[in-house]
């Protein structure tokens, strides 16, 4: 086991470790450390953990030392310059023509390397913008591309639900979200509905996905045959929190002259009292979704049979 404690630096939610050695530190302190981009100061999140090798995947740097008020007036100097370097790039990107958005920038702790963060939706030259900033800034420049979801993490902003955002507030990583997600909370697919504000899949549909996941397991989809205690029945509607089902009865079955005909009353039942119908697979040919008697039949035969859930 290695002693551990989560840093966190300004421009990212995302904690790293690093070794504490013989400095005492506790949550909300300041401290400085050495990254791959220079000395950098970080604020500690949480006490001293033990962490397992396999955990940590690297060997840890140790902390150099706590921040002192030196320390943090030269970091409070760097936002203030940070200030005065955004609006000057600004200039210069629109004097350039260039087709991007700048988002942020970012002086490293030991002031050698202004770092400006930009969006664009093509690749851009901007070799000649690079040399006139570090003409007038006389120290090493860098411009950094990044997506549109760490563009919202960087602005910050509020989301659908009155809360500021997850990636700016707390969400450490992004994860894949999909629109399968949406389809199995039986949300709306209304891109304005589902999208956070950085046009993409909002992050918090991948939250309840998993209970979702496992309290649908058993029950069917809306537009289903399903066999039910008062015989065939469509699916009208289904409830996945409570387990149920709102089923009407197949009066006539659909033909090639005559339209499926159901019955006026809608019938409740839960997940036990129905059955899904089966699709079966004999020699190669896929039928209908039938009757469970007849899957069950068909499986007794030596004839090789595949049976699958309709999805």
């Amino acid at each position: 086991m290695n002693k551990a404690i989560a840093v966190k630096f300004r421009t990212s939610q995302k904690h790293y470790y690093f070794d504490p050695g013989d400095i005492e530190v506790k949550n909300g302190d300041f401290i400085i450390v050495e990254t791959s981009r220079g000395l950098e100061i970080g604020v500690v999140r949480g006490g001293v953990a033990e962490k397992k090798r396999q955990e940590l995947g690297r060997n840890l740097k140790k902390i150099l030392r706590l921040a002192t008020e030196e320390d943090k007036e030269a970091e409070r100097q760097n936002l203030t310059r940070r200030n005065e370097a955004i609006a000057l790039c600004k200039e210069r990107i629109e004097a350039f023509g260039l087709d991007m958005k700048l988002i942020d920038a970012e002086y490293t702790f030991d002031g050698s390397k202004l770092i400006f963060y930009f969006s664009a939706e093509k690749r851009v030259d901007f070799r000649d913008l690079v040399k006139d900033l570090a003409s007038h800034f006389h120290m090493r420049i860098e411009l950094r591309q990044i997506g549109v979801r760490d563009e919202a993490r960087i602005l910050g902003g509020f989301g659908n639900c009155g809360r500021e955002l997850c990636c700016k507030g707390w969400l450490q990583d992004f994860e894949p979200v999909s629109i399968k997600m949406a389809k199995v909370q039986n949300l709306s697919l209304n891109p304005g509905k589902i999208s956070g504000s950085c046009g993409r899949l909002m992050c918090c549909l991948k939250y309840e996905n998993d209970i979702y996941q496992e309290l649908k397991k058993g029950l069917p989809n809306p537009g289903e045959t399903i066999d039910a205690p008062i015989g065939k029945a469509k699916v009208m509607d289904v409830s996945i929190f409570n387990g149920t089902v709102r089923v009407k009865r197949i009066e006539e079955e659909r033909t090639k002259d005559c339209p499926e005909r159901l019955g006026d009353e809608v019938f409740e039942y839960g997940k036990d009292e129905i059955h899904r119908r089966r699709k079966i697979t004999k020699n190669g040919v896929a039928s209908e979704f039938v009757d469970r008697e007849i899957v069950n039949a068909l499986k007794d035969d030596l004839i090789s049979v595949v049976v699958e859930e309709e999805s």
